[in-house]
């Protein structure tokens, strides 16, 4: 049920979320000037377009939902697809789920407490309704869903807009010193470019998102890489001139020290207006929220399928014809993460977790040219895009760890590595026992939520 036009809307929406309005700073942290800054931006733009390249051709030619989940099932068997889906549904997705919706809880609640910070209470209850909301209207209708995203994604590109739209009427009006020496003083190494590249691919990440509902494509072949051929180079455009706008009103120094940086170029530049800043923030914070529940609902309800995860979360609903049981159960996990204090760590090595896997899933597509020729391939990328990918792929996940080791990263690895025992116990020799005490609870979630396998 999801046309071409709700394709690039999925993409375009679950992009553009808190990453662009809140925290551009952290790439220019990483390179020192404005020149670096915009350069990375563009070429995190033009590797999610060849990388959504490489996972177009893989959507077309294994046609089946999930992600990345299908692909390395194809290619390498099921091990390694168990530790993406044990990574994906444990931590990354949920994670990035309730901070998404952490982040629209701090702008909805901002008006309510002005000069001074909203309580941790109010944010977190707010940020868990809004996961129920979400997982409910994503349980209810895909169509629902798909409105919704539709709305939100327009609603955010109206603020897009008018960011952009405010940036070139200050460029006309002469508004270009902070450009002037714009490579003057910047702090380029391996290190740190490998450093702004994970900031700004977390503000890109959602990329791969239409490869997770590819069976509800209407005519993949086509809307597919149709979809990701204009979403993400529209994405692209949007966010190099969003920073080129917030350069025309802020120095390097200002825009470091500020806290949320699209509030602070409203404040200077619509004011008294400026008040549409945070409201268009919230809707778009809530629009890549329902984009990533929509899409990462999915990979759950596949790994069920497949035996990887309990049996239930493989189940549709009779009446609506979701996969209603695999949007909970990652909604759930979604609340747990938002109990806690800090998962800061989790989401600043989020996209050295992310890249193992995007890495790998890209190399699947290299190693499939010559193991599967027999499939059907409706789109073949140049072998050389691929490759390109693997190997900036293999430098993210390898740049940080030569050049600034710290111990977050073997925690990262030993995580995903930990996967393999409950792969070995539940999947590879099917205990008894857990399959008796999973039978019943099966049973009885088909009854209460009218699924079937």
């Amino acid at each position: 049920k999801v046309g071409l036009i709700s394709g690039i809307c999925m993409i375009v929406g679950t992009i553009i979320g808190s990453g662009i309005f809140i925290s551009p700073k952290s790439v220019l942290a990483n390179v020192g000037t404005v020149g670096p800054c915009l350069t990375i931006w563009a070429a995190c733009g033009v590797l999610a377009t060849l990388g959504a390249l490489c996972f177009a051709e893989l959507g077309t030619m294994i046609t089946k939902s999930g992600g990345e989940y299908p692909y390395l099932m194809e290619a390498f068997g099921p091990i390694p697809a168990y530790l993406f889906s044990w990574t994906s549904l444990l931590v990354t997705k949920p994670s990035s789920f309730a901070i998404i919706c952490l982040s629209f809880a701090e702008y909805a609640s901002a008006p309510f407490y002005p000069g001074c910070d909203p309580p941790q209470v109010v944010i977190k209850c707010l940020a868990a309704a809004a996961i129920v909301i979400i997982t409910t209207v994503n349980s209810l209708s895909v169509k629902l869903g798909s409105y919704l995203q539709n709305f939100l994604t327009a609603a955010k590109m109206i603020i897009v807009t008018i960011i952009i739209v405010s940036g070139i009427v200050l460029l006309a009006q002469g508004k270009t010193d902070n450009f002037k020496d714009a490579f003057k003083g910047s702090k380029v190494s391996v290190g740190s470019i490998s450093l702004a590249f994970y900031n700004g691919l977390w503000a890109y990440d959602g990329w791969n998102q239409l490869n997770y509902i590819t069976e509800e494509l209407k005519n993949p072949y086509r809307n597919l890489p149709l979809s990701i051929i204009i979403g993400i180079p529209l994405v692209t455009v949007c966010y190099v001139l969003m920073n080129i706008s917030y350069f025309t009103v802020m120095t390097s120094t200002e825009l470091l020290q500020s806290q949320a940086v699209a509030v602070t170029f409203g404040d200077r530049v619509l004011y008294p207006a400026s008040w549409l800043v945070p409201l268009f923030v919230a809707f778009s914070t809530i629009g890549s929220a329902n984009g990533t529940c929509f899409t990462a609902g999915r990979l759950v309800y596949v790994a069920g399928r497949e035996g990887h995860m309990l049996k239930v979360l493989s189940y549709i609903s009779v009446k609506r014809l979701t996969p209603a049981p695999a949007i909970i159960f990652y909604g759930a996990i979604a609340i747990i993460y938002i109990i806690p204090g800090d998962i800061e760590t989790l989401i600043n090595y989020f996209s050295f977790a992310v890249w193992i896997f995007y890495g790998l899933t890209v190399f699947a597509l290299i190693v499939m040219r010559f193991t599967r020729k027999e499939l059907k391939r409706p789109i073949r990328v140049p072998i050389v895009i691929p490759v390109i990918v693997t190997l900036i792929s293999l430098l993210l996940v390898l740049a940080p760890i030569i050049t600034a080791p710290e111990l977050a990263y073997l925690y990262c690895v030993l995580f995903i590595l930990s996967g393999l025992i409950f792969y070995v116990l539940f999947v590879h020799f099917k205990f008894h026992w857990a399959q008796k005490i999973s039978k019943p609870v099966t049973m009885h979630l088909q009854m209460l939520l009218e699924v079937v396998p």
